[in-house]
């Protein structure tokens, strides 16, 4: 089993920055894939950033390319998502996600879900 928690959303204003945070227990941390994914009013969840175990490969989804970066510390267990360039579109309940196989952009293939941050872009 594996918890996660989110945290470091909020409120920003349209071109500004966030970092979000995702801790994660009750696996070796180096042993589980972590993406990030979001979900938007009227919209279904979709996939915005992934990272294998060791960090050394990762997934972005078309649309946050060049303006969001996703990274884990696996010493501090924790996966990041910092986003640059917010716009309004950005909006969502961001959720990050870990599975104990491989890379995989597929939302139902993600085993564990943290509850979710709210951030809220706007002009």
């Amino acid at each position: 089993q594996v918890h996660l928690v989110e945290s470091g959303g909020g409120l920003v204003q349209a071109g500004g920055s966030l970092r979000l945070s995702c801790a994660a227990s009750g696996r070796a941390f180096n042993t589980i894939t972590m993406g990030w994914f979001r979900h938007a009013p009227g919209k279904e969840r979709e996939p915005v950033a992934n990272i294998s175990r060791s960090g050394g490969t990762t997934y972005y989804a078309d649309f946050v390319k060049g303006r969001f970066t996703i990274s884990r510390d696996n010493a501090k267990n924790t996966a990041y998502l910092q986003m640059e360039a917010l716009k309004t579109e950005d909006t969502a309940v961001y959720y990050c996600a870990a599975r104990t196989r491989g890379m995989e952009i597929r939302t139902k293939l993600y085993e564990y879900w943290g509850q979710g941050t709210q951030v809220t872009v706007y002009s």
